[in-house]
């Protein structure tokens, strides 16, 4: 009963409501109590009585209306109890997507989108359900099973009560037994449940992949594997709940078979009478709910507790990255001093001395081979990950762990090279950190990013809705749309990191030309496989291995005659063969 320990933090905010809900359930069992007691006295009314059935309407009258109160009672408790373990579903969900949203990269590195999605969902609705029918189990059934006890001990005969217990014990056993069983194989479920949602989310992700690879079988038959493994799982934990009701039934059995036979002795030597002995039975017949009620309670209990473990590890995870300062950025110069950083299970460094400073309204490149280190060292920049010493990145004067996370982030408008998109519109996608956008900002941020024209050609212009993930939109026309959001947003840093991939180099340049008007307000960082985009740069980095192999104006780097210089002079010649192709085909023909 651990679990409602951990969760009395709850209970105790909403007492009122539960304290209200256990006095309807009182009320419920009460009553509950009176109509055998009720049934017991006309069965000895109508034996006994000489003058028909007038005695017994009184009784009858107090029936009925001991039937609508607990008609009444049960709506009102229902109403209350499961209401308020609703509110508790709703907060822990609440609770969990705001610690998803602040933790860092390192936390999802190693936390995978189906197992988050099975917590968020399987996992609290079984706590939700152990606040709700939990309570509404133990409480009325430890009541129902008092009160019965009661009246059979103290109103009818407390030697045919004894014996009528007898198989309780073992009906307890059984049902340590079982409980200790379901908690051990629910958890095995949970988990199951957590990689059949990782491998449904990879496949709907990936569909298109697999379709071109031709893999639909191998991922079928993968996916039936874990999905076999999934129902194993859940059908040895609904074996085990099934051994509930055979025990009840049984050990109800033999008590019922024990009170007939005791009982109809008592009767014979004249020391219980036929009424009270119906009445007893009527009692006993009620202790079935409080057996199914305890069994009930133990297996969503082992249920809820196991699924409790999974979202307090989840919320008990440390931030990986802390959100501690209290400065505002007001000075977005950007000082990056011998920065070095390594990622958890990596032996060699990802950064390693790297060293620039970055004024406002300038301009920085950077280049280098794959695998350099450029994305890591703008998710540095943007405090994605922990570095230490914290001061080898400032922004102006402070070092970024000085400033609140929430205002840090808000100085940059990032723009990735698979950018994501939204489910909406895509002037909703546009207007996405900025959503008080006029019509005609958004138009103009379009503009900029020249995907204005595109979208006058799609038959419902702004309004399109660009499906998941912008499933309905080319490569090129998701990353000018994600350029147009960033452009929209008041952020005085913009990083486009190879944010122009999937466009032609036409299509390139006519973007930076117009975001020249831009970045003359505005500090931007490109990195970019095209040293043609990073022509104007104030400074230009090449990054490879971690370190800055090269530094300088687009002029200095190729007069070093490095790997900058090199891929330029390649860039160029591919360029010029590719303008000379269409004249050759020309010429052919």
């Amino acid at each position: 009963m651990t679990l409602f320990f951990r969760l009395g933090w709850f209970f105790r905010a909403h007492r009122a409501t539960y304290l209200a809900a256990l006095a309807m359930l009182a009320g419920v069992a009460a009553l509950n109590m009176a109509i055998p007691w009720l049934v017991a006295r006309a069965v000895d009314r109508l034996v006994t009585a000489t003058s028909g059935l007038a005695s017994v309407y009184p009784l009858l009258l107090l029936l009925l209306g001991a039937g609508v109160a607990i008609y009444l009672l049960r709506y009102g408790w229902r109403k209350t109890l499961y209401g308020t373990s609703y509110r508790l579903g709703h907060h822990l969900r609440r609770r969990f997507y705001q610690r998803l949203c602040t933790q860092g990269q390192a936390f999802y590195a190693t936390h995978n989108t189906g197992d988050l999605m099975a917590r968020a969902t399987n996992d609290i609705d079984a706590i939700e359900m152990a606040a709700g029918e939990g309570i509404l189990s133990g409480f009325d059934g430890l009541m129902t099973f008092v009160l019965v006890l009661l009246m059979m001990f103290v109103a009818i005969d407390w030697r045919l009560a004894l014996v009528a217990l007898i198989p309780f014990p073992i009906m307890g056993w059984q049902f340590y037994r079982i409980s200790s069983a379901i908690h051990h194989q629910f958890q095995k479920a949970l988990e199951a449940f957590s990689a059949l949602n990782d491998r449904t989310q990879e496949a709907m992700t990936g569909i298109r992949l697999v379709r071109a690879m031709g893999l639909e079988q191998q991922q079928d038959e993968a996916f039936g594997r874990i999905s076999s493994e999934a129902a194993d799982t859940n059908y040895q934990v609904a074996r085990s709940e099934a051994k509930y009701e055979p025990v009840v039934f049984l050990c109800m059995s033999a008590s019922l078979l024990l009170t007939l036979g005791y009982g109809a002795w008592l009767i014979h030597a004249r020391e219980l009478s036929v009424g009270q002995l119906t009445g007893f039975t009527l009692y006993l017949s009620q202790l079935i709910w409080p057996m199914f009620a305890f069994g009930w309670l133990l297996n969503i209990v082992e249920r809820g507790s196991a699924a409790l473990k999974r979202v307090d590890a989840l919320l008990d995870t440390p931030d990986t990255v802390h959100d501690s300062g209290t400065a505002t950025p007001a000075d977005t110069r950007l000082t990056v001093d011998q920065l070095a950083f390594r990622y958890a299970d990596d032996q060699a460094p990802a950064l390693q001395g790297v060293s620039f400073q970055l004024a406002p309204g300038q301009l920085l490149g950077i280049a280098g081979p794959t695998g350099g280190g450029k994305t890591t060292l703008l998710q540095l920049l943007m405090r994605y990950w922990e570095i230490a010493p914290a001061a080898a990145i400032r922004l102006g004067e402070k070092a970024l762990a000085d400033y609140r996370l929430p205002l840090l982030r808000q100085c940059f408008a990032y723009v990735p090279q698979d950018p994501f998109l939204f489910s909406l519109s895509i002037a909703d996608n546009i207007a996405l950190g900025r959503p008080d956008a006029s019509p005609e900002q958004i138009r103009e941020a379009a503009r900029l990013a020249d995907i204005d024209g595109d979208i006058a050609r799609f038959p419902r212009g702004y309004d399109t809705p660009v499906g998941e993930r912008g499933v309905t939109l080319s490569g090129g026309q998701r990353q000018r749309i994600a350029i147009a959001r960033a452009l929209l947003t008041a952020a005085p840093i913009l990083i486009l990191d190879d944010a122009l991939s999937a466009v032609d180099l036409a299509t390139e340049q006519r973007i930076l030309n117009q975001l020249r008007q831009v970045l003359q307000q505005r500090t931007a960082i490109i990195v970019s496989h095209r040293l043609s985009s990073l022509r104007d740069a104030d400074l230009t980095l090449v990054l490879a291995h971690g370190e800055v192999l090269e530094r300088g104006r687009h002029s200095q780097l190729l007069a070093l005659d490095g790997w900058y210089a090199r891929m330029w002079t390649y860039q160029q010649l591919e360029e010029e063969l590719e303008q000379e192709q269409p004249a050759e085909v020309v010429n052919d023909a």
